[in-house]
């Protein structure tokens, strides 16, 4: 896993080509299957083979003319498969470790955040994500710690979850990301300016429960095929990178109207 701008899980490029391809083998398999058949019942029926090539040039020559099929399948692929990545653990991705929210903790909409703190893309996502907050007031957002990029990442996303523990999990959070690269210093200076009770902190960092909450945020990415951090989940919808602000409230007002 690592830092990503992307704007959704893998390469959309490839995306596309594998669409098309399936639409291309989808059609003909059709054709195939009752070539099969008929092969089964009445050898003589079989579709001949010039025929079978001209099917395919059909299918062919169907898509250059319209080409705008290709990201209307790919939207309608990447929504099957985002709600068939979600089946089973959505429950478990939007309940977050106890007060690890930003925004209204009651909120109707739920947009959940897999952050790093050494993740440069998560830091420019800091002012997108204040901005929506500031524009919903329904609007909640689960932040997991996912601690992928540096040793100090996990130390971090440790003493974030003590913050959380004592109501002040958006107060660390920003004064983290402020702060610059983790490290022993910026840690505990992130700490200082969000009012901690550092010894209890330290204690609630150090804490199994909280190395458990960390390793189980890695195994819901690797569920949902996030390889990088930001990334987010809006209703039905998986998203990758540094999206920004206008498609993060799209995504937003989708899961509001859905």
């Amino acid at each position: 896993m690592n830092d990503r701008s992307g704007t959704g899980p893998g390469n959309r490029g490839v995306f596309v080509l594998l669409v098309a391809l399936l639409a291309v083998a989808g059609a003909a398999a059709g054709w195939f299957w009752y070539d099969r058949q008929a092969k089964a019942a009445d050898p003589a029926a079989a579709i001949a083979a010039n025929d079978r090539a001209a099917i395919e040039k059909v299918v062919h020559d169907y898509i250059l003319a319209h080409p705008e099929i290709l990201p209307q399948a790919m939207e309608n692929l990447q929504r099957r498969e985002s709600v068939q990545a979600l089946s089973g653990v959505r429950g478990e991705v939007e309940k977050p470790f106890p007060d690890a929210v930003m925004g209204n903790p009651q909120g109707a909409v739920t947009l959940v955040e897999f952050t790093d703190f050494a993740c440069g893309f998560c830091r420019q996502s800091v002012g997108d994500v204040a901005a929506l907050i500031a524009a919903n007031p329904d609007l909640r957002i689960v932040v997991r710690e996912l601690p992928i990029l540096s040793p100090q990442s996990a130390a971090a996303a440790r003493m974030a979850l003590a913050a959380a523990e004592q109501g002040k999990y958006a107060a660390f959070h920003n004064a983290m990301f402020a702060g610059g690269q983790p490290d022993p210093a910026s840690i505990d200076a992130a700490a200082q300016a969000a009012g901690l009770d550092m010894a209890r902190a330290r204690r609630v960092a150090a804490d199994p429960a909280t190395e458990a909450e960390l390793a189980r945020n890695l195994e819901l990415a690797r569920r949902l095929g996030f390889n990088g951090t930001p990334s987010w989940i809006a209703g039905d919808q998986l998203l990758s990178g540094a999206v920004g602000k206008d498609r993060l409230a799209e995504a937003i007002a989708a899961t509001r109207g859905g």
